[in-house]
């Protein structure tokens, strides 16, 4: 299936190059003959996506690589590495072509689009249109963010072609010169599109929040599992597209034994890796009691203290021990309050206060999934 998704993100890649190569050819020839600057930012646009997607699968190779001792857990984030360099090499082509249109405002040359010049222009932006169509629904069909991104890219500059193709037929009718206002234009869409990537590449090293959907999906999963009362604390990390290895905290009575805790945590793992293709390697237990009313009835007061807070999105992990006179529970903070270390010290003293008994152990924990 990996190698299968490899060849299909190569396959696709090298298509984009040989006609976005083709293209840029045809474009720098009419635009240079031309003189237009609009033309030859559109063919400057068109080589940074060959360069783009040349790294596009020098980076699907290299995320391909069996997993080492170096990398236990592969090369997947190598795709990241690969869409930094893309970006820049997109940022780098847009400032270029912007400062040379710029140059062309201050110092306006005459242009001569020819009906070739037309021609040319009008089939380009069909062949745009169809690669970003055929790029984008196979980027989907193979789940790569790198091919969605670059039908995307293909749309866009569909679009900016037709923006060169409109000041071409512009002139010719009209004879106002506004192609090196069109090459700015242009140019500024390039900038743009390589800062968002750069944004887009340096959040997925980062790290970035699991995804609400699939979040929620997870842990509707977990909670069909039997003797399972809650799902929390999801955390997945990402090692590439579509490469998730995580753990979770469920809740279950406190009555099992843990030869049957261990059968849930392995039901759990197997399900969810089949659904979701998703590791779960650690799964942690919260025990709770259902059964003494007093320890109800403090779980329930300690949760009115808790939300009677605005910020608090969660308390769970909730487990009263009388033996040791100690109550433990975690509580999630919304990252909008300003301090949240403020709101977890005012609750902890609430609730100390409440019990003065028992040793308060309450674990801020953090908004990691929904």
């Amino acid at each position: 299936m990996k190698n299968a998704r490899e060849k299909t993100v190569i396959r696709t890649s090298i298509l984009s190059i040989v006609a976005n190569i083709l293209l840029a050819g045809f474009k720098a020839a009419v635009g240079f003959l031309s003189n237009s600057i609009a033309i030859i930012s559109d063919a400057v646009n068109n080589l940074s996506d060959v360069l783009s997607s040349i790294v596009a699968i020098a980076g699907t190779k290299l995320s391909g690589k069996a997993p080492d001792r170096d990398h236990p857990y592969g090369h997947g984030r190598g795709e990241y590495i690969s869409s930094l360099v893309v970006s820049a090499i997109v940022l780098y082509a847009g400032i270029t072509a912007l400062i040379e249109s710029i140059k062309k405002i201050f110092t306006p040359e005459d242009v001569d689009y020819s009906t070739v010049t037309i021609v040319i222009l009008v089939a380009g932006i069909i062949v745009k249109f169809a690669l970003g169509l055929y790029v984008k629904k196979t980027g989907h069909k193979v789940k790569s963010d790198s091919l969605v991104a670059s039908g995307t890219d293909a749309f866009n500059d569909a679009i900016l072609s037709i923006s060169v193709l409109a000041s071409a037929i512009i002139y010719v009718i009209f004879h106002i010169n506004l192609e090196a206002y069109v090459g700015v234009l242009v140019s500024i869409f390039i900038v743009r599109a390589g800062i968002e990537l750069i944004k887009d590449s340096v959040d997925n090293m980062l790290g970035l929040r699991v995804e609400s959907k699939l979040a929620k999906s997870i842990k509707a999963e977990i909670l069909k599992e039997d003797k399972v009362e809650g799902a929390f604390d999801l955390v997945l990390n990402d090692y590439g597209p579509d490469i998730y290895l995580g753990s979770v905290h469920i809740e279950v009575p406190d009555t099992l034994t843990a030869a049957e805790i261990d059968k849930i945590s392995r039901n759990i793992t197997k399900r969810v890796q089949k659904k979701f293709g998703v590791i779960l390697h650690t799964i942690g237990v919260y025990s709770i009691n259902r059964h003494d009313e007093e320890i109800v009835k403090a779980h329930k007061d300690i949760r009115k203290i808790v939300f009677s807070h605005d910020g608090v999105l969660q308390m769970h992990g909730f487990y009263l021990d009388k033996e040791d006179m100690t109550i433990n529970l975690d509580i999630i903070i919304d990252f909008a309050v300003e301090n949240r270390i403020e709101l977890y010290r005012h609750i902890f003293d609430e609730v100390q206060e409440k019990y003065p008994d028992y040793k308060v152990n309450i674990t801020l924990d953090v908004d990691a999934s929904d």
